[in-house]
């Protein structure tokens, strides 16, 4: 494909395949005078135009070096015959936002990146991107762009935080909001909760465990995306800032062989990113994400994927939340390389999809080196953590579009309680806080779905009070709201058909028996169908918290979550 004319009647090569649009011809002349003016040269108009796509603020430690990274990458298309162009997108904070009605805007942002990429993209006509993503939604949101464009492009994953020290033991954001549930409990005074808080956090980058970025890092990467161990490498480091320089040359060999996402984006990749999310116990994120990414790129992918892969995928990695290990740990003893040959060794990953290197999975890991000996982190395939997959899709009639759970094996395979119904996030939390929920009890949190919500929001301030407050075991928690990869314990999210749209889960009553069986994967209400229909006779959809601004526009727009909530389903 390489050395193709644009289309345009130009006559430029094709590694100008769109910029030549904006940039050639005497009748362009006015776009080159304002490009003269951000910097460029007349030599730079014939070269390939690479979009830097920065997630750069200060509103987050994960994205607050990104605008250094970008300049990195930039200067990696320049050297390798582009001309790199840095452009920004917005970023939320999940971590700070958590469990107010600010985390209602986190799932709406995927969709506002994806959006505003394609855009600047779209009309500035870059011939490639380079996008670098460091917080949760930002970075799926940055691969919906690249699939929709579908124009060279290379992702760059920013980075995993340091772990800071509380009393020689590492601690993150979730250790914060763990002990905000044991100062509830009268564990922890006041100071001592200041001190985690205060080192919990020490500097830029993505949050510690192996939550919901430091999972789609890898996924990205599995899926071919990102240039090898991108997504095992320290915010700050001599190797993060290689990563991205290479990013920049990587996409300009990518224009000049023709390949694009979605050469690389296909069936079998989804499936290989499926696979390591498993084998590292990722978040349940993923599933949604995943989705959306998929369905971007073209791509027919479901939730029953996932169950298909976890039949076959152990859970390998003892990394936090329900773990010990942080990604910092994962870095020093080589990342995720030699864990993806370990899996193409045992014929669970597809070795031949194409990646941004222009070589196949297979290629890339072929000197990969293994583990050291000794190391504790990742466990080998006959001494998994779990057998199976730990995301496991539920059914039933609580569920009858699915759910998604995230059993490690610690928690048990089943659990019957009964329920304690909450129409918020916040007043599930309170009653926690206050000593209303106690052992037995499965927490119903409804009206917290994609539309309902809207934004399903993530649900770690319960969970990480539950956990706090020292029911891990003891008590369960279902949703059509989602979770951080922050959460464990027995949680169960996504419900579909979400309480807003008429699902089931709308109907639940406080005292009703709920069983959740993680074996024959079911969620079930242990109510009998009369019963159901006679609630469903008296029940009204409630009005819609938001009618105005992006969220109503989301509300309007958003599909259900077993789909992946996106807002252009096709």
């Amino acid at each position: 494909m390489a050395n193709q004319t644009c289309g345009s009647g130009c006559g430029c090569s094709g590694h100008r395949k769109y910029s030549a649009a904006v940039t050639d011809g005497v009748e362009r002349a006015a776009s080159r005078a304002m490009l003269h003016a951000v910097g460029f040269s007349d030599a730079d108009f014939k070269k390939s135009q690479v979009g830097i796509a920065s997630t750069w603020s200060m509103v987050t430690p994960c994205n607050m070096h990104i605008d250094q990274l970008a300049r990195e990458a930039e200067a990696g298309v320049n050297a390798a015959g582009g001309k790199g162009v840095i452009f920004n997108t917005i970023t939320i904070s999940d971590g700070i936002s958590m469990g107010t009605e600010g985390m209602k805007y986190s799932l709406v942002s995927r969709e506002v990146i994806a959006d505003s990429i394609e855009t600047v993209a779209g009309c500035e006509a870059f011939d490639g991107l380079v996008a670098i993503g460091g917080c949760d939604k930002n970075m799926p949101g940055c691969m919906i762009a690249l699939a929709r464009l579908n124009r060279p492009a290379v992702f760059v994953y920013g980075g995993t935080i340091l772990p800071g020290k509380h009393k020689d033991r590492d601690v993150d954001i979730v250790s914060v909001f763990e002990a905000v549930g044991a100062h509830a409990r009268g564990d922890l005074d006041d100071q001592e909760l200041h001190a985690i808080e205060s080192c919990a956090i020490p500097g830029p980058g993505s949050c510690g465990g192996m939550y919901t970025a430091n999972t789609m890092a890898s996924a990205i990467e599995a899926l071919g995306m990102s240039l090898p161990n991108s997504s095992a490498q320290a915010a700050v480091s001599p190797e993060k800032r290689d990563d991205c320089r290479r990013a920049g040359a990587a996409v300009a060999q990518l224009i000049k062989k023709g390949i694009t996402p979605r050469d690389i984006m296909t069936r079998p990749a989804f499936l290989n990113a499926i696979a390591v999310v498993t084998a590292l116990g990722g978040s349940t994120n993923a599933v949604l994400h995943l989705l959306a990414m998929a369905e971007a790129a073209g791509v027919r992918l479901t939730l029953d994927d996932f169950t298909r892969v976890g039949r076959k995928v152990p859970v390998l990695a003892d990394l936090k939340p329900s773990g010990t290990f942080v990604m910092a740990d994962l870095v020093r003893i080589g990342g995720t390389l030699p864990l993806m040959k370990m899996l193409l060794g045992a014929g669970l990953l597809d070795g031949s999809c194409l990646t941004v290197t222009g070589k196949t999975l297979a290629q890339n890991l072929r000197g990969v080196k293994p583990y050291p000996k000794g190391q504790q982190v990742i466990r080998p395939l006959k001494a998994p953590i779990k057998k199976t997959g730990h995301l496991v899709i539920l059914y039933g009639n609580l569920a009858p579009e699915g759910a998604v759970a995230k059993i490690s094996g610690k928690e048990g395979t089943s659990f019957a309680g009964k329920a304690k119904v909450f129409a918020s996030e916040e007043k599930a939390l309170a009653a926690i806080l206050e000593g209303r929920i106690r052992k037995g009890h499965v927490v119903v949190i409804r009206y917290e779905g994609p539309q309902g919500g809207p934004g399903m929001r993530e649900m770690l301030s319960p969970t990480s009070a539950i956990m706090g407050k020292g029911l891990g075991h003891d008590v369960a928690l279902i949703t059509d709201g989602r979770f951080s990869g922050g959460s464990h314990g027995f949680v169960v999210g996504h419900i579909t058909p979400e309480a807003y749209a008429g699902g089931p889960l709308a109907l639940v009553k406080n005292g009703d028996e709920i069983l959740i069986d993680a074996e024959k994967q079911t969620l079930t209400l242990q109510v009998s169908d009369a019963e159901m229909q006679r609630r469903r006779t008296s029940w009204r959809q409630p009005k819609p918290r938001y009618t105005r601004g992006v969220l109503g526009k989301y509300a309007r727009q958003v599909g259900p979550a077993s789909q992946g909530a996106i807002t252009d389903l096709a």
